[in-house]
């Protein structure tokens, strides 16, 4: 697992990344402190609007939880973030580079730095454990003890060590979803995707997800964009810390709240109409936005 980076600038609260609206065309973005960096990202599909204007910032460090309905835009940013799709229009920077310009050879070295975990985890069906996890670093031709080393690394990270021989087919499905939290972390990206880590999961194996991923924030910083549907499941990352004595997660009550790195975007037809923290998403009284708290408080608990 990649060591603590004593290189890396501290989280600064200062800068809270609400860009919407601005132009960046009067400055260089600050790849520095910003791991992704979107600037009026603009995307359709046959006349039909997908990213309408979307700006926001995701800091070094940081998890930045997107919500919004099925069809508002959300996994397509990540599918941007990896250069698998070109916006129409607008730049889009992730680790200092705009993936925009960049050939697909560039972006296959880019890639390597980013983790992606996929919603239903994405496993190769005939490869056990040991060799789903492995695939990136044998398609890289790594010493067999480097890959063996880090494949226990990663799987102890996720507390499944004893499922390196299982097929997938044996696996539960949170079992299945921490394997690909495995896979997207033996790599030691700098930044992690995550598609709806949690869909489709009971309450309880939801809840071991997100702490997994909230230890990845606290003890890695590792930068993070999370999908999700779970509204629940950004408040729990936006109030708790994992504590490395204890092995879990905490409440935060006390903690300064710029610890806790953890912000939320709203989109909408397109359109980013909210970014901030949990305390102002608890406070705003857009209608829409309460229509939404409500709507997703009901449907998914």
């Amino acid at each position: 697992m990649p060591p603590l980076d004593a290189s890396m600038p501290p989280f600064d609260d200062r800068t809270d990344g609400r860009t919407n609206g601005r132009s960046n065309n009067d400055r260089n973005p600050d790849t520095v402190h910003k791991a992704i960096i979107f600037e009026d990202v603009v995307l359709g599909f046959e006349d039909v609007p997908v990213l309408d204007g979307v700006s926001f910032e995701l800091r070094r460090g940081e998890t930045k939880v997107i919500l919004g309905v099925a069809g508002s835009g959300k996994s397509t940013i990540l599918k941007l973030c990896l250069g698998l799709l070109k916006p129409d229009s607008g730049r889009i920077y992730v680790l200092g580079h705009d993936v925009t310009t960049m050939t697909e050879e560039e972006l296959f070295d880019l890639r390597s730095k980013v983790g992606i975990v996929f919603q239903e985890s994405a496993l190769f069906d005939s490869l056990n454990v040991r060799d789903n996890v492995a695939f990136r670093l044998m398609e890289e031709h790594l010493p067999e003890a480097e890959v063996q080393k880090r494949v226990r690394e990663s799987l102890s990270f996720v507390e499944l060590e004893a499922a390196i021989d299982k097929l997938p087919s044996e696996l539960s499905g949170g079992m299945r979803r921490r394997v690909g939290i495995a896979r997207a972390i033996i790599t030691q990206p700098e930044v992690l995707l995550y598609d709806s880590p949690t869909g489709g999961l009971d309450p309880i194996t939801s809840t071991t997800i997100i702490e997994l991923i909230m230890k990845q924030r606290d003890v890695f910083k590792t930068s993070a964009l999370m999908v999700t549907h779970r509204l629940q499941d950004g408040f729990t990352l936006a109030s708790h810390y994992f504590d490395p004595a204890s092995k879990h997660m905490k409440s935060s009550d006390g903690m300064p709240s710029q610890d806790i790195r953890t912000s939320f975007m709203i989109l909408r037809e397109g359109k980013a109409v909210f970014e901030g923290s949990a305390h102002e998403l608890g406070q705003v009284q857009d209608p829409y936005i309460k229509l939404f708290r409500r709507m997703f408080t009901a449907l998914h608990p």
